[in-house]
């Protein structure tokens, strides 16, 4: 059997982005291809469209919890519609689709009203990349505690796969973010005190199997950014002293480690 020529592959390929464009296309608009005009009049092809249309927006309010709990499901289902038509999944799972879902929000007009929604959906994205990281086993403080004064300042300590960590200079976006990750029954929500508006960070990581979250500060933030470089225990400490000069070191390493924010661990600068 001869293989294909260009002219053939091309056509198919054509065939392939005319199909899935009509997939997600409004149910008025017209192809340009004839033959995937001709598919489109079929009538079961409308029931294949909002099947392929509705299994995206389930995926995407899947993976957005927060955001969807925010503004509410009607308001996110149409907000996602939207998404979808300009952004084709491109893996056979939609485990980990809308990749750029807080981006399309900065952008999104009718988002301007709530100025803290990208940044929300930020982090549910964070969970979801934390989930889906790579399993790793996490350094533990026994292990930090048999290096010498020494040592400890030349090593580098290289981020957990699934961590994931982010400072808001203006915005409590972790407090906002982590009251609606997960339902609440409402006397915990009528309880909740009032939100104090000020930066927050947060260190998300998945060391064993499941995802947990905590706020982490400005320094502690600086101290992840460094240890990411590829910096020394020393490096890092000073990246955090120059953000916080009366940052409790000693602690700030305690919560890394019990967090399990940390996967390996050199005695040199990589």
């Amino acid at each position: 059997m001869n293989a294909p020529d260009h002219t053939e592959r091309g056509n198919l390929h054509a065939f392939q982005d005319g199909f899935a464009a009509a997939l997600l296309a409004p149910p008025d608009a017209l192809p340009a291809s004839p033959q995937v005009a001709e598919l489109v009049r079929q009538p079961g092809f409308a029931v294949y469209r909002n099947t392929v249309m509705r299994g995206c927006i389930d995926a995407l309010q899947a993976n957005y919890p927060a955001v969807s709990r925010l503004v509410g499901e009607e308001w996110f289902r149409a907000a996602a519609a939207i998404y979808v038509r300009g952004h084709l999944p491109i893996q056979p799972s939609l485990l980990a689709y809308g990749d750029r879902f807080a981006e399309f929000l900065v952008g999104f007009e009718p988002a301007q009203e709530l100025p803290y929604l990208a940044s929300v959906a930020s982090l549910d994205r964070f969970w979801t990349e934390a989930h889906v990281a790579r399993d790793e086993t996490a350094v533990t403080a026994a292990a930090i505690a048999r290096l010498s004064e020494s040592q400890l300042a030349g090593t580098v300590l290289l981020p957990h796969a699934s961590s994931r960590w982010a400072w808001f200079d203006e915005q409590p976006i972790y407090t906002i973010w982590s009251r609606n990750r997960e339902p609440a029954d409402s006397g915990q929500v009528s309880a909740a005190p009032e939100i104090d508006w000020q930066a927050e960070g947060v260190l998300l990581v998945r060391p064993a199997g499941r995802v947990t979250w905590a706020p982490l500060s400005c320094s502690g933030c600086a101290f992840m950014d460094r240890c990411a470089a590829g910096g020394t225990l020393a490096d890092a400490a000073d990246a955090a002293l120059r953000v916080d000069p009366k940052a409790d070191l000693s602690r700030l390493m305690a919560q890394l480690l019990n967090a399990g924010a940390f996967s390996r661990l050199a005695l040199h600068p990589l």
